[in-house]
């Protein structure tokens, strides 16, 4: 299948240097749950022209953004090499595609070692550096409070019940509604309560952008009346309590009409404060490992493996859906890990030698240590025990879910944080064990994910998500929810594009593992580490061939 390439931008050009240090950057946007391909592409400049074709190809790098945000200190070394690539027919020179990337990030550059000219295929052409760092109006939080004074009269039995609407404005010129305060009942003085809001929502970071705050009149049938409305900026909200954080509400209609009108009240900022709040990439550049572990489903439900109806059959030609699921999200969760080991558990199933049934089994067997290397050591394992074990029952999540905590338990200090991916076919068997699990686990470093395969009803999974009643065991609620449970056949694609929907199935259930890490760090009120040092570069080789005259230039 073709891959939609897009160049996203140049360097400047460097001149006659073999260890360029790029200062341009890129900005572009960051999503965990997505796999982000990007390719960097070097080249040693001839002449002005744009045109790639007419310069000298010196090498390329591939990684992901999530490779780059999840290395130490969010910085990748990578090697450049001389891959595979077509021949321009005009002139014979390399013709390597572009890059692929999207914007909220900032990407720095760097290279070492560069030989003076291209290569053969498959040799290394140096070292490419890239560096990542979280744009810093992204993550500003503003608190504030508001109160009113002599508002309209809108009631006409007793006062006015008012409440405002915030409104960021958008480049066209239209608005979007960013917040409403609570509604102040039988009052024209009024004081709202503080509220916090993230910069971003309330300007997009542009300091001066307009604002439009709108003051309501409250009524029970939804219908509120208008009292009037003002304009503002981040920028004037940022000078804090003083005069010029006092606006009249003016009701446009009633201007026109009233000669003598003057306004409906005025509102008034009591108090403005802002602060940076630490985020998810706060805490993986500080360090913070992901720990993620995988239970697989071996019930008697899923079929026998050797036939082709089963969920579990090994297909010469195509992943089976346990394999698939896992890779999806294993593949993007990875580089979160130094070490890239990872758990790999099963359960329900009869082990040799003996056929006693097990419910949190090391799929490669080793009972002092189940991880495997990287997601293909998982798959390996995972195939091995298709062959040695005998699928069973019953359907068991407790074990595995108390295997993860304990492990989370050990370490509460920030520096791990375990996600536990769940792949079942049946309905769960044992509830109360299992809701007591979770329950106990949401107060520790973990999140928990379920993928249900196959055409089972998956109501008790639903509860067990907690996304609309939080869930709890022996009257006792979850701190938090840490619960994501998707069903693998909503992302079946009919058309058989698997990599699409794969994409989207590790999409909706990887999503909300930044904020449940953020709201565990917070709960614990645990700062992130300060990121490492860079290292300093080691000098590199002297290349064989004689330093370029002419200049060096990359781009994504």
């Amino acid at each position: 299948m073709p891959h939609f390439l897009l160049q996203f931008g140049r360097t400047e050009v460097i001149d006659n240097t073999l260890n360029p240090d790029f200062v341009r950057k890129f900005i572009v946007d960051y999503f965990f749950e997505e796999k982000q391909n990007l390719r960097f592409d070097l080249y040693d400049v001839d002449s002005k022209s744009p045109d790639l074709s007419k310069h000298d190809f010196l090498g390329q790098a591939f990684c992901t953004l999530g490779e780059i945000v999840g290395s130490s200190g969010s910085r990748l070394e990578k090697p450049l090499t001389i891959g595979a690539f077509s021949l321009n027919s005009r002139t014979g020179k390399p013709m390597p595609a572009v890059a692929n990337g999207s914007g909220l990030w900032m990407e720095s550059l760097r290279t070492t070692g560069l030989e003076a000219s291209g290569g053969v295929p498959g040799k290394k052409c140096g070292t490419i550096i890239l560096s990542a760092e979280e744009l810093s109006n992204c993550r500003d939080v503003a608190t504030m409070q508001f109160c009113a004074n002599k508002l309209d009269k809108k009631d006409f039995f007793g006062k006015s019940d008012p409440f405002l609407v915030f409104y960021r404005s958008n480049e066209d010129g239209t608005f979007t509604i960013c917040h409403k305060t609570e509604v102040m009942k039988n009052t024209l003085n009024p004081v709202w309560q503080t509220f916090s809001i993230p910069v971003r929502a309330l300007c997009n970071g542009d300091y001066d952008r307009t604002i439009k705050v709108e003051v309501y009149d409250w009524d029970r049938d939804g219908s509120h009346d208008f009292i009037g409305e003002f304009t503002t900026s981040y920028r004037e909200l940022a000078r804090g309590q003083s005069q010029f954080n006092i606006y009249e509400v003016v009701n446009p209609k009633k201007k026109m009409k009233k000669k003598k009108y003057v306004n409906s009240g005025t509102v008034t900022l009591l108090s403005f404060a802002v602060e940076s709040e630490c985020t998810f990439l706060d805490y993986i550049k500080g360090g913070t490992q992901i720990n993620f572990t995988v239970a697989i489903d071996f019930t008697a439900s899923n079929g026998n493996p050797s036939q082709s109806t089963s969920l579990h059959y090994m297909s010469p030609y195509q992943l089976n859906a346990y394999a698939l699921a896992l890779t999806a999200v294993g593949e993007i969760i990875q580089h979160y890990d130094s070490d890239k080991m990872f758990p790999a558990l099963g359960f329900g199933a009869k082990l040799p030698p003996d056929g006693r049934v097990s419910h949190e089994f090391p799929l490669n067997g080793n009972q002092e240590n189940p991880s495997c290397c990287g997601i293909d050591g998982i798959l390996e394992a995972y195939h091995h025990s298709l062959r040695t074990v005998q699928l069973y029952g019953p359907t068991n999540f407790a074990p595995v879910v108390t295997h993860v905590a304990r492990a989370a338990a050990a370490v509460q200090d920030g520096s791990q944080y375990s996600v536990l991916l769940i792949i079942t076919d049946g309905v769960i068997s044992d509830m109360a064990q299992t809701k007591e699990a979770i329950v106990n686990a949401a107060k520790l470093p973990m999140s928990i994910i379920i993928i249900g395969v196959g055409q089972a009803e998956f109501d008790a999974m639903v509860e067990l998500d907690g996304d609309d009643v939080r869930i709890s065991s022996r009257g006792k609620l979850a701190e938090r929810d840490i619960v994501q449970f998707v069903p693998f056949r909503d992302y079946v694609d009919r058309t058989g594009n698997h990599v699409l929907s794969m994409a989207r199935l590790a999409r909706d259930v990887l999503a909300e593992i930044p904020d449940q890490l953020v709201s565990y760090m917070k709960s614990q009120g645990i700062r992130p580490r300060p990121p490492p040092a860079a290292p300093e570069p080691s000098p590199p080789q002297s290349p064989a061939r004689t330093p370029p005259a002419s200049p060096l230039h990359t781009h994504i």
